[in-house]
């Protein structure tokens, strides 16, 4: 009797949606549609030797790839690690940088393969000067693209892989199991935040 009320019930309410003009697909399942527009971060790692010079031919070349700077944050002495080491000495300086144009968040691994191009353009016998980390932001989370897989990484196209590094919540963000030492910093999360409320006054005045 349950069973022959609930059908019954099914029926009605199809039979409502359906003079509305609206089908019980539109109604229960998910549609495609195109992403909101996220926020282009880039971290660079650079020799601290030739810094100024090597500072403006990269992001020059970043500008070049993708549109004006609308944050630049100071330089960073970068004492987090030493994997960089090897490669780009002892003394290495990190600035970020954000762009105005908003990407398609579904573009991060273009975008990485991209900054990976530019990494090669300033090597010196086959060792980096610089090192371009790229990262997307939303109002809610913080991504970064890598090329290193783990558990925690989803794979997105061409061995580039997506990392969930910080999410924003009860005002501030939050770290995650394996979020890098330097993005648990308060000085990397304040810098953050000052690209998230450039952003977050961006989306309001395009829906003014």
């Amino acid at each position: 009797m349950t069973v022959r009320l609930t059908d019954k019930l099914i029926t009605y309410k199809i039979t409502l949606l359906s003079r509305a003009g609206k089908s019980l697909y539109t109604l229960l399942m998910g549609l495609e549609k195109n992403f909101e527009p996220w926020k282009l971060v880039t971290g660079l790692l650079l020799r601290s030797g030739n810094f100024p010079q090597l500072f403006t031919e990269a992001k020059n070349s970043l500008t070049e790839a993708f549109g004006s700077v609308d944050y630049e944050s100071p330089a960073l002495p970068f004492t987090y690690t030493g994997y960089y080491s090897g490669e780009m000495g002892h003394e290495i300086l990190r600035v970020f940088l954000s762009f105005r144009e908003p990407v398609d968040p579904s573009a991060l691994s273009k975008i990485k393969m991209k900054t990976n191009a530019l990494e090669h353009r300033f090597m010196e016998e086959e060792k980096r000067s610089v090192n371009i980390d790229p990262g997307i932001l939303n109002l809610s989370r913080f991504i970064l693209a890598t090329t290193k897989d783990n558990a925690h990484r989803i794979p997105l196209d061409a061995g580039i892989y997506a990392e969930l590094t910080l999410l924003y919540q009860r005002k501030n963000f939050q770290a995650l199991p394996w979020t890098y030492p330097d993005f648990r910093t308060e000085v990397y999360q304040d810098i953050l935040m000052e690209i998230r409320n450039i952003f977050r006054e961006q989306l309001k005045q395009q829906s003014e």
